[in-house]
């Protein structure tokens, strides 16, 4: 391309938000090939099958954002006076039009605005279509919440979404000065002597009444969203189905109310082929997803049907609940069409694919079922979630960036995601190629033209139930990498969203559920990030490998008061391992620094007490959260999750060395619990 078509390019992806450079994590600059622009471009929407088409590109997108009267979203912090752009074209700019504001809370508010008193700011022109470019003022004090602006013109109406929000996200949190801990175990990892070859949420109540008695604050475990599990089969917790519904996986059947009443379940539980399958699935040293779920549905399908098959008040209760979830019963819905089909959506006759789903399509039974464990996972979430309400425990939950291509959320949520590209990373040390991480991202547009309506669904999801939610990757809010596709990893491409609008409705949201927001923001990290994080109060995450200095004088760097403290992720080693496979000099500086800091008294470099030194620096700082692995407290080695790998690595499926039985007595475990508690509760800086 000549010097000319590259410039028009690059004024095109700038009118799309596209960057077309980047600053590797070594600083050097990588500038966007211009095939990579095109097709990212083209996957946003843009009309630029080929690159003769870029120069008419840059006059359709001016003229249609001239066309939009308004932007579709505004934002107004703390009540503060908010000004809207309106453009218009000239021969309007003397005229009138209404302004018509429907607060949340269902008040309207009208008024004429004469456009000829509104201030200018510039003009614009588009084929000699001539525009003028205004501000119109909205009434100071907007309440916290939604609501609804439009703008009726004699030639058009137009909408914004206002977002009226606090300007700093939720903080409180029960402890003294607003410190706490909690621990940290994938569900699927916390097993006990009661527990079908993975952990419930039966698990999941007693981990949280053992934490409570230790004076701990959180239980904090990964996505346990609706995932998979038979045909198509995607176990990670990073891959659901779905955002917004819950995995029956995890439901603990001895707490379900119809097996009371259902012989068949009962019958069928306690028969030898059963017992002897659980049995089994309690002895393998992995989590196989497909025989634990395959044998829990079996029970479950008693049980729904024992459910649906009479008047009951349970029956009534489940009636009731679908009525007020509509989408619930649509995604159970799409559920028995996916079994049927025995495939993701992408690969449905054209029919499904467009989301016209008929009875025929399913399995009836199936449907019910998935409508069944639904509620139940809510009720039985729900029952857990209590405890944060009565000063115990609290859930620490995680959202993740994305979901399956193949689920629910990208066939309802079309227009919310960008289908012809996947999100990923640039290569780094790691890996020299980047990453794509297969699933696609949301549309910067897309999900403003519905007013982040399902954001705004994902985020309430979570938030019902969580005491603290942790954002993954948390730049997200920022920009993505978006791999186009057809192109490689290293191939991709940043592509903006609109940050502000996201941390009002994050600070908006965390105030109404009272939850506290923590930003995954590991790795390299733009400094406009984490100075937005400080604005709006989101905690950062201050994990000890990454926060080496380099300087022989202080190893670590200081740990903020907005954080959650850790030291190590579902996706790094966990601390024996990372302890041992550091390099000396490294070791050699952190006890160094922890001597001077007065936490570890003795010479050398001993595993045992360079975990309580490091873990007693962490409970001792002023950081908001400190989250414990708990196989750290018994010295594991073994990685969760290790990115990268296919196969290589049981990632997703290794249960915790020991049972909840065998952990939650052990001496040393409850010593350094005891000693955070102590460090937490006692120490003020």
């Amino acid at each position: 391309m000549t010097e000319t078509q590259i410039r028009q390019l690059h004024q095109l992806a700038q009118l799309y938000g596209v960057e077309t450079a980047y600053y590797n994590v070594t600083g050097l600059r990588q500038q966007a090939a211009p095939h990579a622009l095109l097709a990212v471009l083209r996957a946003l929407g843009a009309p630029v099958e080929k690159r003769a088409d870029v120069c008419a590109a840059i006059r359709e997108r001016r003229r249609k954002k001239l066309e939009r009267r308004c932007e579709p979203v505004a934002v107004t912090w703390d009540g503060e006076p908010l000004e809207i752009e309106v453009r218009l074209p000239v021969p309007q700019a003397e005229g009138s039009g209404e302004c018509v504001l429907e607060l949340e809370d269902g008040a309207v508010r009208r008024w004429t605005c004469h456009l000829a008193d509104l201030s200018e700011t510039r003009a614009a022109q588009v084929e000699g279509d001539h525009y003028v470019v205004k501000q119109l003022r909205l009434p100071p004090g907007l309440p916290w919440g939604y609501h609804r602006l439009t703008l009726i013109f004699p030639d058009g109406v137009s909408e914004t979404l206002v977002i009226a929000a606090p300007r700093q996200a939720y903080t409180s949190l029960a402890g003294p000065g607003g410190k706490t801990w909690g621990v940290f175990l994938p569900l699927y990892a916390l097993h006990s002597a009661r527990s079908w070859g993975a952990g419930d949420f039966g698990d999941l109540q007693a981990l949280l009444d053992w934490v409570r008695e230790r004076g701990g604050s959180l239980v904090g475990t990964l996505p346990l969203l609706a995932a998979f599990l038979d045909e198509p089969f995607e176990p990670s917790p990073y891959l659901p189905v779905s955002r917004l519904f819950w995995n029956e996986f995890y439901l603990d059947l001895t707490r379900i109310p119809e097996l009371d009443r259902c012989p068949a379940a009962r019958d069928l539980l306690s028969s030898p082929a059963v017992q002897h399958e659980i049995a089994a699935l309690q002895d393998v040293p992995l989590v196989d997803y497909r025989r634990v779920m395959a044998l829990k549905r079996r029970v479950l399908e008693h049980l729904s049907r024992c459910c649906f098959s009479a008047e009951s008040g349970r029956q009534a209760d489940l009636r009731r609940w679908a009525a007020e979830h509509p989408a619930a019963q649509d995604y159970a819905r799409f559920r028995a069409t996916a079994e049927r089909q025995r495939s993701g959506w992408p690969a449905w006759p054209d029919r499904l694919r467009a989301g016209v789903l008929r009875e025929e399509d399913r399995d009836p039974d199936a449907e019910r079922y998935h409508l069944y464990v639904q509620w139940l996972a809510d009720e039985q979430l729900k029952s857990l979630a209590e405890q944060a309400r009565q000063g115990g425990p609290g859930l620490y939950l995680d959202l993740p960036l994305g979901v399956h291509g193949g689920g629910y959320d990208v066939w309802r949520e079309r227009a919310a995601f960008a289908l012809e590209a996947s999100t990923g990373a640039p290569p780094d040390p790691f890996f020299s190629e980047g990453q794509n991480w297969g699933f696609p991202p949301l549309h910067p547009e897309g999900i403003r033209e519905q007013g982040y309506r399902y954001y705004i669904a994902c985020l309430r999801n979570h938030l019902r139930h969580a005491r603290v939610l942790r954002l993954d990757h948390v730049m997200g809010l920022h920009r993505l990498f978006w791999i186009p596709e057809g192109l490689a990893a290293r191939e991709g491409v940043y592509v903006r969203y609109q940050a502000e609008e996201f941390y009002a409705i994050l600070s908006l949201e965390s105030h109404r559920h009272q939850a506290v927001i923590v930003g995954e923001d590991l790795g390299t990290v733009p400094h406009h990030v984490r100075t937005a994080m400080g604005r709006h109060k989101i905690n950062r995450m201050y994990i000890l490998p990454f926060e080496f200095t380099g300087n022989p004088g202080r190893a670590l760097h200081p740990i903020p008061a907005d954080a959650l403290a850790s030291l190590n992720t579902h996706d790094m080693p966990p601390f024996a391992a990372f302890w041992l496979k550091e390099p000396s000099k490294m070791r050699s500086a952190l006890t160094s620094f922890l001597r001077s800091e007065g936490w570890l008294e003795a010479e050398g470099e001993d595993l045992k007490a360079a975990l309580r030194a490091c873990l007693a620096y962490l409970s001792a700082s002023p950081a908001r959260i400190v989250l414990v692995n708990l196989e750290d407290l018994w010295l594991e080695t073994a990685s969760q999750n290790v990115p990268g790998t296919a196969g290589e690595h049981p990632s997703w499926r290794r249960k915790a060395r020991h049972a909840f039985e065998k952990f939650s007595r052990m001496p040393e475990v409850l010593q350094i619990l005891k000693e955070i508690d102590y460090l937490r509760r006692n120490t003020h800086q």
